[in-house]
């Protein structure tokens, strides 16, 4: 009888560990438009822009893509917009200049791709995932990830292609107003990014950055930093984020916010606000970041005074960008 009950034990662990494993679970694609000082003139646009992304990105996952495939098709879209400071819309460097870095990170294997300081490509967070899935590198930098980028097929647009007329007109009182009170100056909104969680329960990140405006030549940003700007586990979540860069960079703010989730048994959004509030606090600088945890938990945080995002998971739409902000939207 001891051995029976034994075996009819191990037969309930092992076909629990099977409905485990064959679990499908719910969709979620969440994008974010940067965090910052964006103008009131300019939310409309934020929220636009962020809804067709986030509607790229759910077809991905509806269809039964990859998270991977989602987050880059989200983020392609903010890329290709002019509202945000990414692909086209991005901001410039002192010398009028797009330079450019993106990454993307996938939580079952923890491979990931980054470029930085990439001029005249349309889509950085594509070329990141080629880097990712055709060299044996991590980071791509400056001539060498454009080399790379003609070697794949990846055309090179002309320069200033790239570079919109606000861009112009904020590094134009970037210039103006430098050394009397920069941190009024606007910045173009932040850096854009994704996180999603695919039917097999598999995490992918993407984040693509024009960078800070009026920058130096060759400055790189927490966006190209594999647990700065981006990090994906399928044990934990996934997590981008947006902001003051070197901040972002010093504090390792994405993989510190999954380490909270880890170490502390916090949720995506416990984990997320409170690590940006002890980032900000001990740095002095602000951030936003977004979460999508291992079991679809979501999170969203930023000590900015804005930051654009929105969510979908089956047939709710949620968006915001004023802090608390959650506008509900039930969809068809």
């Amino acid at each position: 009888m001891t051995k029976l009950r034994s075996l009819l034990l191990y037969f309930y662990i092992a076909v629990k560990k099977i409905k485990l494993y064959w679990k499908v679970m719910e969709p979620i694609i969440l994008v974010h438009g940067g965090a910052g000082d964006t103008p009131l003139s300019r939310i409309q646009e934020k929220f636009d822009g962020n809804r067709k992304s986030v509607e790229a990105g759910y077809k991905v996952l509806q269809n039964g893509g990859s998270a991977l495939d989602a987050v880059e098709a989200a983020v392609r879209v903010m890329e290709d917009d002019g509202i945000f400071n990414a692909g086209y819309g991005s901001v410039l460097n002192l010398e009028g200049e797009v330079e450019m870095d993106a990454s993307v990170m996938i939580g079952s294997t923890l491979e990931a791709g980054a470029i930085t300081v990439v001029k005249d490509i349309a889509n950085p967070i594509s070329l990141a995932r080629l880097v990712m899935e055709k060299t044996p590198h991590l980071l791509l930098a400056g001539a060498g990830a454009n080399k790379f980028a003609e070697e794949q097929g990846i055309p090179r647009l002309s320069p200033g292609q790239l570079v919109t007329p606000y861009a112009r007109s904020i590094l134009e009182e970037f210039k103006k107003q430098k050394g009397i009170n920069t941190k009024k100056i606007p910045g173009g909104g932040g850096t854009v990014g994704a996180v999603a969680i695919d039917k097999n329960g598999h995490l992918a990140a993407a984040t693509s950055t024009g960078g800070m405006n009026g920058k130096m030549v060759g400055r790189s940003s927490d966006t190209s930093l594999i647990g700065s700007g981006t990090y994906a586990d399928d044990n934990i979540g996934a997590v981008s984020t947006t902001g003051h860069g070197e901040t972002i960079a010093r504090y390792c703010l994405a993989h510190a916010i999954l380490k909270t989730m880890q170490y502390e048994n916090k949720s995506a959004d416990e984990a997320t606000k409170e690590t940006l509030k002890k980032m900000t606090a001990k740095l002095h600088n602000t951030a936003g970041a977004i979460t999508i945890s291992k079991d679809g938990e979501v999170g969203i945080g930023f000590t900015t005074d804005r930051m654009s995002w929105a969510y979908r998971k089956g047939n709710q739409y949620h968006y915001g960008i004023e802090p608390d902000q959650d506008f509900t939207k039930e969809l068809e």
